[in-house]
């Protein structure tokens, strides 16, 4: 089956009617917001979608997408490659005050002006969320040895200051 590009929205309403299922992708240039969190987007992003109603009546929209981006190793400032996956599962809503209505297996997602939503904005946010906090390559593969990742070594002027709590010390024998 041949992989094809992605609609930017969709109605996940009529999707669901229809139970639709899309494989496709997003192409490297239209992964915008994601290229500005990253050193740089390697590939397109893979994604497949469901679109069904559930025994509850509500629309559904499940997903799962991968893309594979460099980052910037935090202790040695080298880039690497990362795939990030996310797994997803939304039920498109009016407006978000109805969001406490859905059960709380479904994220709501808010339909635009003209009833649809953004599948783009929905598959950057999750790969966005889905970055570390502080991307590393694993302790093997990067350039600062483990001896090098000891922090907080005292010089030895500061390591011989008797220590301000030492006097708590004897408060708790008596």
């Amino acid at each position: 089956m041949q992989k094809v590009k992605l609609p930017l929205t969709t109605d996940p309403v009529k999707d669901a009617q229809r139970r639709l299922d899309y494989d496709g992708y997003y192409a490297v240039n239209q992964l915008e917001r994601l290229s500005e969190s990253v050193v740089k987007v390697i590939d397109n992003a893979q994604v497949t979608l469901s679109f069904f109603i559930d025994p509850q009546k509500l629309v559904v929209m499940k997903g799962h997408a991968t893309v594979d981006v460099e980052l910037e190793c935090q202790r040695c400032e080298q880039p690497f490659v990362q795939t990030l996956s996310c797994d997803f599962c939304y039920s498109p809503v009016k407006n978000l005050d109805r969001a406490d209505e859905l059960p709380e297996i479904y994220e709501p997602i808010e339909f635009n002006q003209f009833g649809e939503i953004d599948l783009l904005g929905v598959i950057e946010d999750e790969f966005i969320l889905s970055l570390p906090i502080a991307p590393m390559h694993s302790s093997e593969h990067c350039e600062v040895s483990v001896v090098e990742q000891v922090f907080g070594e005292l010089p030895d002027e500061l390591a011989k200051t008797p220590n301000p709590f030492s006097v708590l010390a004897s408060l708790k024998q008596k």
